[in-house]
């Protein structure tokens, strides 16, 4: 049996690790930087290229319109070149301008300032030719510049020779080339400032904008993990500051869903353990013989029944209603209509209950709304005033039209509710009365039902304290035209 090969280890490859925020500025502020100083470099360049040369041509040629004067006085006193011919004394006595005769035997400390064309090496670029433009005197090389500036010298209508001044930027030994080496050496300088300063830039980003990003990313991973207690310190009104400030509200917020989560999930298990014990301890009552059989037991069993089929029809229409699941088929109904055939139905407990009703409906209130919906509502409303009115008490529902709005109030009688605990009244499992009694106290669910289905028609609902001694709850609607 032939052996297999060993197998072969594959190793991943490796991913390149990416720039972190603190390298990217650092890198963008260099590049802008360096940026800025290759076109101070270019602009510099052109403009010393443009300007500065072309100003010292200028200079340049009015120094050899100068002396063409005391070149033709020479040669009409002398009568030919031969006395300027290796003579370099009468060559710079006459190039230099402005050179007067009481000048010529004073020491160079004792003579007046060059002008500004000696200051440009003028006297380096200027040269003589004859009438036949042979070479007499100067600088040999300006004569064979192609773009050389030449001037002619006249005396008695007869050209006598040429005055040629090469231009400035095709001159040597005038320092062209060593003011463009200490222009690159300053360049560099300020590059090298530059890039030490695009370090600074980025460190101090990285200590006023990174760091609190980092800090807020690093919050932001323990908070997917379920630490909800994160909160990050928020020492700025940048955008910084708010992203900080509105993670500490997110923070928040998920704390008080996580809370509210528990919460329900310890309500619901409550609420659904109670008819579960009770119908367990009726059916083994029956079991062992303790309770025998009869009419009596089965009402019992079915009402423990009843009340956990209503608890999880509850949670179920909250439910689709947290989802916006829940079908709403509206149309324009007259809110008289759902009220009347909601206290018609409930007549009989309200009167076994002794609690008496008042109506005082309005006439033409119309709204849009699904009258089924409708009609969940005014019953839980009612079965909350059955619930918590003691017996003797008043419920008394009154509509009314208040601008575009239809107003609907149910107000019920003694025992009220804190006003501290009013708010609270349409959350789950929320109950005014404390002592979560079973016997007059329903799951909690029936009001934060009637949010939903209120919130579902654009409408407004309220608890306040009623002036009958129990709860006021409002109802507000947009009103549509009957």
């Amino acid at each position: 049996m032939a052996s297999r090969p060993p197998p072969r280890l594959v190793t991943p490859p490796l991913t390149p690790m990416k720039p972190g925020i603190t390298t990217k500025v650092f890198l963008a502020v260099l590049l802008v930087a360096l940026a800025v100083l290759l076109a101070m470099g270019v602009a510099g360049r052109w403009s010393f290229t443009r300007g500065f040369i072309g100003y010292m041509d200028e200079l340049a040629l009015q120094r050899l319109e100068d002396s063409i004067p005391r070149f033709t006085q020479a040669y009409a006193k002398n009568g030919n070149w031969d006395f300027l011919r290796a003579n370099r004394r009468v060559w710079f006595h006459l190039s230099s301008p402005h050179t007067r005769e009481e000048d010529q035997n004073k020491t160079m400390a004792e003579m007046p300032p060059p002008p500004e064309s000696d200051l440009t090496g003028a006297i380096f670029r200027l040269s003589l030719l004859d009438g036949e433009q042979r070479f007499v005197m100067g600088n040999s090389h300006s004569a064979e510049e192609a773009n050389a500036v030449r001037r002619p010298i006249v005396v008695d209508g007869r050209t006598v020779g040429w005055l040629v001044m090469a231009p400035f930027q095709s001159a040597s030994g005038t320092g062209v080339q060593r003011f463009f080496d200490e222009q690159l050496h300053a360049t560099l300088a300020i590059g090298g400032l530059a890039a030490l300063f695009a370090v600074a830039i980025s460190l101090w980003i990285a200590r006023g904008l990174v760091a609190p990003l980092k800090q807020v990313a690093a919050a932001t991973h323990r908070l997917a993990a379920g630490d909800y207690a994160e909160r990050v310190e928020s020492t700025t009104s940048d955008e910084v500051g708010r992203l900080a400030q509105d993670f500490n509200r997110l923070a928040r917020t998920l704390e008080a869903n996580e809370r509210m989560r528990r919460d329900f999930m310890a309500d619901v298990s409550h609420e659904l353990r109670t008819p579960l014990a009770v119908l367990r301890g009726e059916l083994e009552a029956i079991e062992d013989g303790v309770r025998p059989m009869n009419a009596t037991s089965i009402e019992s069993l079915k009402t423990e029944v009843l009340t956990l089929a209503q608890l999880v029809n509850d949670l179920n229409e909250l439910a689709l209603a947290d989802v916006g699941a829940l079908v709403y088929r509206k149309a324009p109904v007259a809110v008289a209509e759902p009220l009347d055939h909601t206290l018609a139905a409930f007549g009989d407990r309200l009167h076994d209950a002794g609690v008496g009703l008042e109506t005082d409906f309005a006439p033409g209130l119309v709204v849009s709304a699904d009258e089924a919906r409708l009609g969940q509502l005014f019953r839980n409303l009612v079965e909350n005033s059955i619930r918590y009115t003691d017996a003797g008490g008043l419920l008394k529902v009154i509509t009314r039209r208040d601008g575009n709005e239809v107003c609907i109030d149910f107000l019920d009688s003694a025992p009220g509710v804190p006003d501290e605990l009013l708010p609270k009244l349409f959350e789950r499992f929320f109950r005014g009365e404390q002592s979560r009694n079973r016997a007059t106290g329903g799951a909690g669910l029936g009001l934060a039902i009637c949010r939903r289905i209120v919130e579902a028609h654009d409408g407004s609902i309220a608890a306040h304290a009623s002036p009958l001694g129990g709860v006021w709850v409002a109802l507000r609607f947009p009103a549509l035209e009957g």
